[in-house]
């Protein structure tokens, strides 16, 4: 582990663009931190941070100059390896058949540098690598995109209110999914950064940059910092027993009640790092001499992703709710392994009604206890 001092993350993002590497991190806009290309320490959300809570965001300022003293935003970065809209072949008519068009322009991987993946995205990350590439059969698209990435995290020094990724055992603190780690140390007299690396890449990196070793007093400041964050958390999600208990609920009149707030919006699936629901269309030119497919990003809570001949399977937000939520903590077991969530909070942050996940798996088990009291 070593320290670099604030000036050398400019030289950091020059020596990761000279590999070949666009480099994506957050950045300012609209009034919210999002995920884009940045080139230079002034394109990061330098003292800025976020106020979350149930249906609402703001951005602040802070009394300091963190360069990662925010949570996070309402993007992941499953925006770059699962593209919101992915052209998956074209087609050109030529002398009374067709050739198939190559993929170009934006749809073609690039060499990405993700920098600031916070250790919730990390899981998501993995979540998703084992969504597209655990199985029989492979995304090819996700793979090559994947297999071009370089991820820089950062660990957590402090955490959202809407956060519960120590529910989950996936923050504050990084420990796997990464090239580089940086953890930003800042008080009224210091402010530096101590970083590692897990991969020859990264220590590559590194290597080309001025450093020195870090003592044990500022690795002890460190980890100080991650156990300050995770004692901070507000909120909690009792994991234990949680597919059963889902299940169990499946014909509960909560569901109904939830139902009722629910708009059916799918903004908690869009801003999860970790839902994968698709859907995929043809289109071609008003001449007809071009086609082309594409997948685009589509959610459990639209009435025609499950529609079928003669109509919806889930027709009310009740049903909706209940597959999203059911398959997020319960059924996504089965099927992955794992839990779908990382706790990362965005779902209730952008929830424009204010519904969180937390609460309500607290009154599935709530019921369920006075149903069954011996439980």
């Amino acid at each position: 582990m070593v320290r670099l001092e604030p000036e050398s993350i400019e030289l950091f993002l020059q020596a990761v663009r000279q590999r070949g590497f666009k480099t994506i991190g957050p950045r300012v806009r609209e009034n919210a931190i999002v995920y884009d290309e940045i080139q230079t320490v002034a394109d990061l959300p330098v003292g800025w941070t976020d106020d979350q809570e149930k249906a609402h965001y703001r951005l602040k300022r802070r009394s300091d100059g963190a360069f990662f003293g925010y949570n996070v935003g309402p993007q992941s970065w499953k925006q770059f390896l699962f593209p919101q809209s992915l052209k998956l072949f074209g087609a050109r008519r030529n002398n009374g058949s067709f050739e198939v068009v190559a993929e170009e322009g934006s749809d073609a991987p690039q060499k990405l540098a993700f920098v600031g993946v916070r250790p919730c995205e990390l899981h998501a990350i993995a979540i998703q690598d084992k969504v597209f590439l655990g199985g029989a059969y492979h995304d090819a698209n996700y793979k090559t995109r994947r297999e071009n990435v370089l991820i820089v995290a950062v660990n957590c020094s402090q955490v959202g209110k809407t956060c519960f990724c120590t529910s989950f055992g996936t923050g504050p603190t990084a420990t796997s999914g990464f090239d580089i780690v940086l953890t930003e140390i800042l008080t009224n007299e210091d402010h530096f950064f101590l970083a590692d690396s897990a991969s020859d890449r990264g220590k590559e990196i590194l290597a080309d940059l001025p450093s020195k070793p870090a003592t044990e007093e500022e690795i002890l400041r460190s980890r100080n910092a991650s156990d300050s964050a995770a004692h901070s958390s507000q909120r909690l999600l009792e994991t234990r027993g949680l597919k059963d208990l889902l299940y169990a609920s499946s014909e509960s009149p909560h569901w109904e009640t939830i139902g009722h707030r629910c708009l059916s919006c799918a903004n908690c699936t869009m801003v999860c790092p970790t839902c994968f629901c698709s859907s995929v269309e043809d289109v071609t030119d008003l001449a007809g001499t071009t086609a082309e497919r594409r997948r685009t990003w589509d959610s459990c809570f639209t009435a025609g992703f499950s529609y079928i001949h003669g109509g919806s399977i889930r027709a009310t937000t009740k049903s909706r709710y209940r597959q999203w939520l059911t398959h997020k903590l319960g059924s996504w077991e089965d099927q992955f392994g794992s839990s779908g969530c990382v706790g990362c909070g965005r779902c209730i942050t952008w929830c424009p009604v204010g519904i969180d996940i937390t609460e309500e798996v607290q009154a599935f088990r709530e019921k369920q206890t006075h149903l069954h009291p011996s439980s």
